[in-house]
């Protein structure tokens, strides 16, 4: 696979001062000794008993310049801006440029971080895994929100008198939530699931945690498949909520919260679209490191980037990119629950 450096991002049609489009790649085989940000995982295997730990390469030379992948999400051109002050903040920290692409969706990210064409992933949390099973590369870091390492995925819609049991109540960010979903925490109105035959629902890529693996897992575990709904595919969560707003979509699945994306530019979003179920926690997305650096880089680099979000202009910074207000060590048990749900409904 190669990576080809364009002025413009063709897969969404915007200006990328430099950008990733992956199609296909391999990957040269290094003799790697074991890391596994503090863990004793013997490689990139992985099992319910043994989680993938990754590997480094300690006969690696110093980087001369590192490149930070990071997979869409929302708008893509201001995600290009909003990540410059982490660009400057590690480059600083670390004495050497490092420069953050946007790839082409969530697999390419894996493939740039496994053809060494990027060293440094902001993923989510089945590519943490599968860029560790297929690479070696070693889930270093997972991402805080709001103090919590975990999230549920959210189904939403615009028409609540369907699949509301209850009254919708304001959360504590004004929007309407109906039940029992208003805490964030999932599972929570799972049973409303069922009402979801025959409605079109806006989903993400497959390889999307919260848009389409955990979503799709739950409706399995109610009796619904994808071929008892219409499915509009969307690119991004702030897309799903807008194809729900706009009446593209009967139903919606996204990250929660979601709304709070589009609310600037939609002020009643919270009030037309309306949260009535939430799957079981995801593990946070994170940061994966490459196996072909030395295991003291591999540590260098999550030590600055952890530090970085600990500071004021850290969480600034993290918070614009995905609405990350901490970093911590990476769980690399908590990673494997989404590579076993996406293996429950056919992927992985």
């Amino acid at each position: 696979m190669s990576i080809r450096r364009h002025t413009t991002f063709a897969a969404i049609g915007i200006a990328l001062a430099s950008s990733l489009v992956l199609a296909g790649c391999g990957v040269k085989q290094d003799s790697s000794s074991n890391t596994g940000s503090g863990s004793t995982s013997s490689g990139a295997t992985s099992s319910a008993a043994a989680p993938c730990t990754g590997k480094s390469n300690d006969s690696a030379t110093d980087p001369k310049q590192l490149t930070l992948a990071l997979v869409p999400s929302g708008d893509a051109k201001k995600l290009v801006e909003t990540v410059k002050p982490l660009e400057e903040a590690l480059t600083q920290r670390l004495g050497i440029p490092v420069k953050g692409v946007i790839t082409q969706d969530y697999q390419a990210a894996v493939e740039a971080i496994g053809s060494d064409q990027a060293q440094i992933g902001m993923l989510p949390s089945l590519q943490m895994s599968q860029a560790c099973e297929k690479y070696g590369a070693v889930p270093a870091l997972q991402t805080q929100r709001k103090g919590k390492s975990s999230y549920a995925a959210q189904f939403m819609t615009n028409k609540p008198d369907k699949y509301c049991t209850d009254t919708p109540v304001k959360g504590a960010n004004g929007m309407l939530y109906c039940n029992g979903t208003q805490s964030g925490t999932g599972p929570a109105g799972l049973d409303s699931i069922k009402k979801i035959k025959g409605a079109t629902v806006s989903l993400l890529q497959a390889a999307s945690p919260a848009g389409y693996i955990f979503p799709v897992a739950a409706m399995h575990k109610e009796g619904v498949e994808l071929k008892d709904i219409k499915v509009t595919q969307v690119t991004a969560n702030d897309a799903s909520v807008l194809a729900v707003y706009n009446g593209d979509a009967e139903v919606g699945t996204s990250y929660w919260d979601a709304r709070e994306v589009v609310a600037k530019d939609t002020p009643d979003v919270g009030q037309k679209v309306v949260v009535f179920a939430l799957t079981d926690e995801i593990p946070n997305d994170g940061v994966s490191l490459s196996a072909n650096l030395s295991k003291a880089w591999q540590t260098k680099i999550a030590t600055a980037m952890k530090d970085y979000a600990a500071t004021p202009d850290g969480v600034k910074a993290l918070t614009a990119i995905y609405q990350i207000t901490g970093l911590v060590d990476a769980n690399p048990a908590s990673l494997q629950r989404t590579l076993d749900a996406a293996k429950s409904i056919g992927l992985g």
